[in-house]
């Protein structure tokens, strides 16, 4: 996609320059020209939204990419580990790998591994809903990130950088592709409860245009009126609401130009747009109680389960990317009590995942809907000591592990029924055909029908992307 042609910030705007020189007559005739573009409504202002063209064709039309904030333990999910149960309570053979926090022992899965489908793919029993579409699902054993640290380890994986402000994943592929939905967001982020760690930067536009950021639901709420704030207007009838929205389009027109591309302005100016068209939309595409009650039942109770059946709601509805969180914080940190957090955040949300899988099927959806799971990182083989104040007395829980670890891609041009590299016979680093998350986010991009290199925006004297300088597309994993 060609690169935007932004210039460079001067320390005297043009229009400051018409304006001081010749005794403000450049300005005057510089206004004459703008008269009619001020006055235009704002179905007039150009909408950055509407659907484009990709590089190449592409299955992969949307994403859903389900948030296991906090870190899943790959050794306890996709990746088993029968060794640890040899050197269970003793030092592995080799070193252990430094981590975020002290590691000991050996520390073997308290579940038990099955194999599924065609593929013969094992996994836990954690996922045994989520299994029985394991040959839809191409299986990322060698997955590893730079740092065991939440906060920069979820901005590499969101948005192509640990440090610095980057647009997120979402934020590019709105960017690349725009949305077949103008009266829905193009971008949800659903997160019960309240915010990740990192809160609204992972779903962030950066320095790419506002109208590109993730809209936030804190899907605890089940009420349209709670779950997306002043959603309606009881006091203003729509023709109404329509007038005040073309003269306040007009008013920040006229103060856009002044200020070149201002990305919070025009966010404002694109917030209020949407915001309007959402009351006539929003309503029905999040109220799941619309779905049969087979359908309802086939995705189980509770939050996790809603969200994720109104993510299927909205690709339906051809909303762009929709990521799922499983919650506030990161829910998925078991330093401690492994077994107990992970079966319970697991139940909350296998039979919702598998459901999902299904239904996109079944739909004839999967072939267009890009799946992608996974946390920011997986966790030790090796047991974390317990330090004063953080897992004081218990020795039960992993560390942090970025060297190696599972994400899954399913759906949206992918070859499932496979798995793709291998961490070591431990499960403390990824070892055989290792998939950088720039490589993976490479991989995505191409399921979109993006070169990864080519898909740029033009900031501050620099073509950036979302890969930087960096990733190579897993061609193992396209179908």
């Amino acid at each position: 996609m060609p690169h935007n042609p932004r210039p460079e910030h001067l320390a005297l705007t043009r229009r400051e320059l018409l304006q001081r020189c010749g005794m403000g007559l450049g300005a005057l005739g510089l206004g004459s020209m703008l008269a009619s573009e001020i006055s235009a409504s704002a179905a007039e202002i150009s909408n950055p939204l509407l659907p484009k063209v990709a590089h190449f064709p592409a299955k992969a039309k949307h994403v859903i990419h389900l948030f296991m904030n906090g870190g899943p333990s790959h050794i306890d999910t996709f990746d088993p580990k029968p060794l640890l149960h040899k050197y269970a309570g003793k030092n592995l053979p080799t070193e252990n790998l430094r981590t975020e926090r002290p590691t000991g022992a050996a520390l073997p899965s308290p579940f038990k591994f099955k194999k599924y489908g065609q593929s013969g793919i094992e996994v836990s029993e954690l996922f045994a809903k989520t299994a029985e579409s394991i040959d839809d699902v191409a299986v990322i054993r060698s997955t590893y990130a730079d740092v065991p640290n939440h906060e920069p380890s979820l901005m590499l994986m969101n948005c192509g950088d640990a440090r610095q402000i980057r647009p997120s994943l979402g934020s590019w592929v709105c960017y690349g592709l725009g949305s077949e939905n103008q009266n829905l967001p193009a971008f949800v982020a659903m997160c019960p409860n309240g915010y990740p760690i990192q809160e609204t930067q992972n779903w962030q536009s950066g320095f790419l245009p506002g109208a590109y950021e993730g809209a936030y639901l804190d899907t605890q709420h089940t009420a349209i009126e709670q779950l997306i704030e002043n959603i309606r207007n009881e006091a203003i009838q729509v023709p109404r609401q329509r007038e005040q929205l073309n003269l306040l389009a007009k008013l920040n027109l006229r103060h856009q130009q002044a200020r070149h591309d201002d990305a919070a302005l025009e966010s404002r100016i694109q917030s209020f747009e949407l915001g309007f068209r959402m009351q006539t939309e929003a309503a029905e595409a999040f109220d799941v109680s619309r779905e049969p009650q087979h359908i309802r039942d086939m995705y189980g109770p509770g939050t996790q389960a809603r969200q994720i059946l109104i993510a299927r709601r909205l690709v339906e509805r051809g909303v762009r990317f929709v990521q799922v969180w499983h919650g506030e914080g990161q829910p998925w940190d078991s330093h401690d009590d492994l077994e107990v957090i992970h079966r319970k955040l697991a139940n909350q949300c296998d039979q919702a995942i598998g459901a999902l899988l299904v239904d996109l099927k079944q739909r004839g959806l999967l072939d267009e809907t890009l799946v992608i799971w996974g946390g920011e990182f997986g966790r030790t083989p090796s047991v974390e000591l317990p330090k004063e104040g953080a897992n004081a007395g218990k020795i039960n829980g992993r560390d942090h592990n970025h060297y190696g670890f599972t994400t899954w891609l399913a759906g949206g041009g992918v070859k499932g029924g496979q798995v793709y590299g291998a961490t070591d016979e431990f499960g403390f680093k990824a070892v055989e055909n290792r998939v950088h998350i720039h490589d993976l986010h490479a991989t995505i991009l191409h399921l979109l029908g993006f070169n990864h290199e080519r898909l740029t925006y033009r900031h501050a004297g620099r073509d950036f992307r979302l890969t930087d300088v960096h990733g190579q597309v897993v061609k193992g994993l396209i179908a």
